[in-house]
């Protein structure tokens, strides 16, 4: 079947996406080893002026260490991008998500308890399996939590549950928090886009590029003030037939057939002809 514009169109993209991507990584990893030998350089430094005698030795232990904290937070920042910019090669097997959601939680509920956050879980059952890479999946559950636990400063509820849909299977992600206005969801999924003191804005859009990377759905509803709803929409896998296949199925059916044509064909000899 011949491309037409409109596919041609969208590969051009994904290519120049995907080159754009590939250069923007190697830069990244240009960057860093330099970066990584300023720090050094500077915590060597730190170390030399450990105990300062002198005004100026003070003042250059100061600056030192600016520099080697402002190097941990680039060097940070290049390792979230080159998370973000490297596309997910992910290695899908067939997972049962109740079982993956409740270990993470189960994991997480200490944490919890610290912060004021309850959990509520409703896992529905008997949910058919869906193909999963738990690796990927276990940062975009940890990145969803983390966010959810950062909108309840003073604590709140968690809502997690899974359940069927007409495509597949969904987990909803439900928090009390502060929520989220118009702006800030319409740039939610933009690099380098972020609304916390400490985040670098990549956590979402490398969510979302694991999420579509499994042919699944992210959506995000949220209403400021009164919480946010993260809803993954996984697809369901084709299913596969439990049933050993008969090795002389084949030979089997060869035989029927040739013995309805030899019937048909004794049939048609033994018919009266007509004169």
């Amino acid at each position: 079947m011949p491309e037409n514009a409109s596919d041609k169109s969208r590969q051009r993209l994904i290519d120049e996406y995907t080159e754009i991507a590939r250069l923007a990584g190697a830069l990244a990893h240009e960057i860093k080893s330099p970066l990584s030998t300023i720090r050094l350089t500077m915590e060597v430094l730190t170390e030399d002026l450990a105990e300062p005698e002198t005004e100026r030795e003070r003042r250059t232990l100061n600056m030192a260490k600016t520099v080697v904290t402002q190097c941990r937070r680039l060097e940070n920042i290049l390792n979230q991008f080159l998370m973000f910019a490297k596309a997910p090669a992910v290695k899908p097997t067939p997972t049962d998500l109740n079982t993956e959601v409740r270990t993470i939680v189960d994991f997480y509920r200490e944490k919890a308890k610290q912060k004021n956050i309850e959990i509520l879980t409703f896992f529905a059952p008997e949910l058919q399996p869906i193909m999963l890479d738990k690796d990927a999946f276990g940062c975009v559950l940890w990145n969803l939590i983390n966010n959810a636990e950062a909108a309840m400063k003073d604590g709140g509820e968690l809502i997690v549950r899974t359940y069927p849909v007409p495509e597949g299977v969904a987990l909803d992600l439900i928090d009390n928090g502060c929520g989220m206005d118009a702006e800030t969801l319409e740039k939610l999924y933009d690099a380098f886009y972020t609304t916390k003191s400490s985040g670098f804005g990549l956590g979402l859009p490398t969510v979302r590029k694991i999420i579509e990377a499994h042919g699944a759905i992210l959506e995000v509803q949220s209403e400021l003030r009164r919480g946010t709803k993260f809803t993954i929409k996984f697809p369901a896998p084709p299913m596969l037939s439990t049933e050993k296949p008969d090795p002389l199925a084949g030979l089997k059916q060869e035989l029927e057939e040739e013995e309805n044509q030899a019937q048909d064909q004794n049939q048609d000899q033994n018919q009266p002809k007509e004169e």
